[in-house]
């Protein structure tokens, strides 16, 4: 169920941000990307182990540098990443134990990711965004 959740979410989001005009600025994909990307370092915050913040900050790091390097130069970047951002959600549990984090979070995250990733491929495709 988080996964689906986490589908629909992304749907929604992203039907919203298209019906105000969020997603006509090229900054509005690679945001969501860092965000997203951000939420395993509150969790490790939450859980107060330095060594799992360190691990997720660094994780993030490379998520919000591929955000930015996509924002400035090309879009495809981004949407590969917040794909790359689900799947990764999917092993996470196996490389990173984070206890601060939801058991459900993969799941949603998850879908949210690749959900968001589809969407932004599909507008860039459409030849909407550039």
């Amino acid at each position: 169920m988080p996964l689906v959740i986490g589908v629909l979410l992304a749907f929604v989001v992203s039907l919203l941000a298209w019906a105000a005009g969020f997603d006509r600025d090229r900054s509005f994909y690679p945001t969501v990307l860092t965000v997203v990307a951000s939420y395993y370092v509150l969790f490790a915050a939450m859980d107060g182990s330095m060594r799992v913040l360190a691990v997720e900050s660094a994780t993030m790091a490379v998520f919000a540098l591929v955000a930015f390097l996509g924002f400035r130069s090309n879009l495809w970047w981004v949407a590969a990443a917040l794909a790359g951002h689900g799947l990764f959600d999917f092993v996470h549990g196996s490389v990173v134990h984070n206890p601060g984090m939801p058991t459900w979070w993969p799941a949603f995250c998850a879908g949210y990711d690749v959900a968001a990733g589809a969407t932004l491929a599909a507008l860039l495709r459409s030849r909407r965004l550039r």
